[in-house]
């Protein structure tokens, strides 16, 4: 399994591409902008893109997906429950003064449990509420792509529409029951482990 990871435009949102090396087939996570860049680095390797999921639909993480999607022609994957924040995205951007594309309409709409499998790399959704109604993390591999849900060291935000705190903490606690060497690539900031966070995240002490 390759992980390529691209920190892209002014929010600094990681977006990964998560390839099976044998087939090139491919998974992109969250192109949140700099579509060039990320198109250069798929083509440059000759990766064949089969979905574009969206562990979330605000701006920073979406904001590259029509090009993307013209480019690849891959499946645009998000949670049923974030199909309105979806819609919105182009709308909610302005209020941060950032202009992005109307998004294409999603392919696949995902629900708890699902699964996608790539070239045989198999990642299991987790329908985790909180930062976002429809925020979703990725598990599996032995790796837990977390967006807006967990960073090293912290969690995401509640105050943006949608938000809740309440499913926040819910979300975390049934993140942080994974098992320790599961390494975390989360929507900004560093890599971590389930583990390490156990031990030092501030917000799940707090909530214990």
């Amino acid at each position: 399994m390759i992980i390529k990871s691209l920190s892209v435009g002014p929010l600094e949102n990681n977006c990964f591409i998560i390839v099976n090396e044998d087939t090139k087939e491919a998974l992109l996570i969250d192109p949140g902008d700099e579509p060039d860049r990320i198109i250069d680095v798929i083509n440059e390797n000759s990766f064949k893109v089969k979905y574009i999921v969206c562990t979330h639909a605000h701006f920073d993480h979406v904001g590259a997906v029509p090009e993307i999607k013209k480019e690849t022609d891959a499946k645009i994957v998000i949670h049923r429950d974030e199909v309105s924040i979806y819609e919105r995205a182009t709308d909610l951007s302005a209020l941060w003064e950032f202009e992005i594309d109307p998004l294409p309409e999603p392919d696949i709409l995902v629900l708890e449990g699902d699964r996608l499998v790539v070239g045989g790399l198999k990642f299991q959704i987790l329908h985790t509420p909180g930062h976002s109604p429809g925020g979703i993390c990725l598990y599996g591999e032995g790796i837990i792509i977390t967006g807006d849900t967990l960073f090293a060291g912290s969690v995401g935000r509640t105050d943006f529409y949608g938000g809740d705190v309440e499913k926040l903490k819910k979300s975390i606690k049934r993140l942080m029951a994974l098992p320790d060497e599961v390494k975390i690539f989360p929507g900004h900031g560093p890599q971590s482990t389930i583990g390490y966070e156990r031990d030092n995240n501030l917000f799940y002490r707090s909530i214990l």
